[in-house]
């Protein structure tokens, strides 16, 4: 097994110290065991005009202060600031440790919402847009030679302006399914001393058919000479080693083959995961860069409607995870929420979540991988639809495109990550003119492909399918009564499921035989605290249909909907909504605050028995686009 990231974590006590905030080590994939924790309180100051700049506040000191990485709203920053922000200013005075000054200086930002400049010691390092990627910035030049930066960081976050921003309400009120905004810094800032040619984050690609691990590791500069070494372990040991010439490659590949008797399929039954430790020497044999990581040996593979872990039928049991908290909104208020929020999905009898709406954490996607917590990595957008419809702010750009590939590249390497989605319910009418929407949506889909080929893609999930090959179709739906959710789902038999489509024109390309399932069902709204309400009143308590007028109901409820899907041998999977309650919407399994509000157990045991997919017989025919074949 790898070592626990967390273990080998440095941080310093003038940045908090031992009360500093979320201090385990940010990517657990690729650890260095130099680097410096920046959370806890930076100087702080809302620039409500956005005129900064012209105030000079990149040259002074802030008014305020904030505890990083909770965003302004949050209570756990300190403040709670709940309005809009158009702009917000941070920064912060770091000593940077003297036995890095041969090193380059490294300054990572896991999530900055939503178009962030920085600079350090009054130069300009870095421009990012998108809240939900992670980027970085060298400072060794902004540095020249001083052992102290002043950080200063800038973050802009427009109410109406066309971004990607998830569930988070454009109205000054929660409302609905949306919540609470993040604006600035919301994930872990932390620094990194590197050699001047050093490792850059490695492609983990596993080959469960030839036993083999591929690392493709890309280098910031290629001196041919030098060679690369990486090396497999487990509890016994090593268990593969390759040795190669850096050539001139900017990103040699090596390949490690483990031998037959350490295979050891990672699963959610057995999520077991190698060690890999990857070396860089130079031309003398002189270890010059380290990196520790792990990997997981699988495979995920479409055959007809079915989709295959390691050459087998495992029925997708997924629960919606929003990832929201009462008090720190988008980021885990710790470590062990992250951890908690895993053990939930699986003591509710689900295998596996889409993250909904957000880009997952590092260290949610590790602890994934550890506990065998099946995920579909998702992007944070919603409601994509025509001129004047809702959800228009979320119009698409180029830059939803160059934000998800940067998130395909960081989290690539997950065994755990099942598929991606790139789009969540986009509804524009698909007509004989082709829209941003369309050139968006396919190259979302195309730059997944290219970066990925290994995992199956939903253009879109729910609503509007426009991309023909998309490797999964799927479709949303909140009817309520068990009989008539049957009737709807009934026509995946004849090839033509059940697919969220507009009244005057279509909103999805037809259906070609791929895999399907129902990606969000279920949102069962039950509050047992609160008096029944309607009306008005579902400002304070909100959710699909009819609420249930007790847990019985609910449970039966759960139960009549959730055999629709588990009785359909064409299903593959489902995902239920939702985890937790998240403000006002309250269809959890548990409360906001992660408590119970009914008999977990038995919506396990609903789940418990083998779904009609898993026992279907291998010479079951599946419907294609064209043909049908026998697997």
């Amino acid at each position: 097994m790898p070592y626990e990231p967390s273990t080998r974590t440095r941080t310093v006590s003038s940045l908090g110290g031992a009360d500093q905030p979320r201090p385990e080590y940010p990517r657990p994939q690729m650890v260095r065991e130099r680097w410096l924790n920046l959370n806890g309180r930076w100087e702080f100051e809302i620039d409500h005009g956005d005129s900064g700049i012209e105030r000079g506040l990149d040259q002074r000191a802030l008014t305020d202060s904030i505890i990083v990485p909770f965003c302004p709203e949050s209570e756990l920053s300190g403040h709670g600031h709940v309005d809009f922000m158009e702009a917000v200013w941070y920064a912060r005075d770091v000593v940077v440790p003297q036995d890095w000054a041969d090193d380059r200086v490294l300054l990572h930002f896991g999530a900055v919402d939503h178009d962030t400049t920085v600079w350090v010691n009054g130069a300009e390092v870095a421009r990012h847009r998108g809240g939900f990627s992670s980027f970085h910035a060298d400072i060794t030049d902004a540095l020249a030679g001083a052992t102290s930066a002043r950080i200063v960081v800038r973050a802009r976050d427009t109410r109406y302006g066309a971004q990607a921003r998830g569930k988070q309400s454009i109205k000054y009120a929660n409302e609905a399914c949306d919540y609470t905004r993040t604006t600035g810094i919301w994930q872990t800032v932390w620094l990194e001393p590197v050699p001047r040619v050093h490792l850059r984050r490695p492609r983990i690609v596993p080959g469960l058919a030839d036993r083999s691990l591929t690392v493709t590791q890309p280098l910031s500069a290629a001196p041919a000479d030098w060679r690369l070494r990486a090396v497999l372990t487990d509890d016994a040991g090593d268990v593969a080693a390759v040795e190669q010439a850096v050539g001139t490659s900017m990103a040699p590949s090596l390949r490690l083959v483990v031998p037959t008797d350490r295979v050891r399929p990672w699963s959610p039954t057995d999520p077991h995961l190698y060690g890999l430790r990857i070396e860089l020497l130079d031309d003398a044999g002189s270890l010059v860069d380290r990196v520790d990581s792990y990997a997981g040996l699988r495979s995920v593979a479409i055959d007809g409607q079915a989709i295959l872990l390691n050459g087998e039928r495992v029925f997708q049991r997924l629960v919606l995870d929003q990832g929201y908290w009462p008090d720190s909104l988008m980021t885990a208020p710790s470590d062990a929420a992250l951890v908690h929020d895993l053990e939930l999905i699986t003591a509710a009898g689900f295998n596996g979540a889409r993250v909904h709406q957000k880009v997952a954490e590092e260290r949610y996607l590790y602890h994934a991988d550890r506990l065998g917590v099946l995920i579909w990595g998702e992007f944070g957008d919603w409601g994509i639809a025509g001129r004047g419809a809702r959800g228009n702010n979320q119009q698409p750009t180029a830059s939803f495109i160059t934000q998800w590939a940067e998130v395909l590249e960081r989290d690539l390497s997950h065994p755990s990550i099942i598929g991606w989605c790139p789009l969540n319910e986009t509804y524009q009418e698909i007509t004989d003119r082709i829209t941003q929407l369309d050139d968006v949506t396919a190259g979302m889909f195309q730059v997944t492909k290219a970066v990925d080929p290994t995992r199956p893609v939903i253009d879109s999930s729910g609503y509007s399918h426009r991309v023909r090959t998309t490797d999964v179709w799927d479709s949303h739906s909140y009817e309520q009564d068990p009989v008539r959710f049957a009737t709807q789902q009934a026509g995946l038999a004849q090839g033509t499921p059940y697919g969220n489509t507009g009244a005057k024109a279509p909103y999805s390309v037809p259906y070609e035989g791929q895999p399907y399932f129902v990606s969000e069902y279920g949102g069962i709204w039950w509050n047992p605290d609160a008096a029944e309400v309607s009306g008005a009143d579902r400002e304070e308590s909100w959710g699909y249909g009819q609420r249930v007028v007790d847990e019985e109901e609910f449970q039966a409820r759960f139960a009549g909907l959730t055999n629709v899907l588990l009785d359909d041998p064409l299903m593959f999977g489902y995902c239920y909504t939702q985890l937790t309650d998240v403000f006002q919407e309250q269809n959890g399994i548990y409360r906001f605050d992660r408590s119970e509000k009914l008999d977990v157990s038995r919506v396990a045991a609903v789940q418990q028995r083998p779904a009609a997919y898993e026992e279907a017989d291998r010479a079951t025919t599946f419907r294609t686009g064209h043909a049908t074949i026998k697997i």
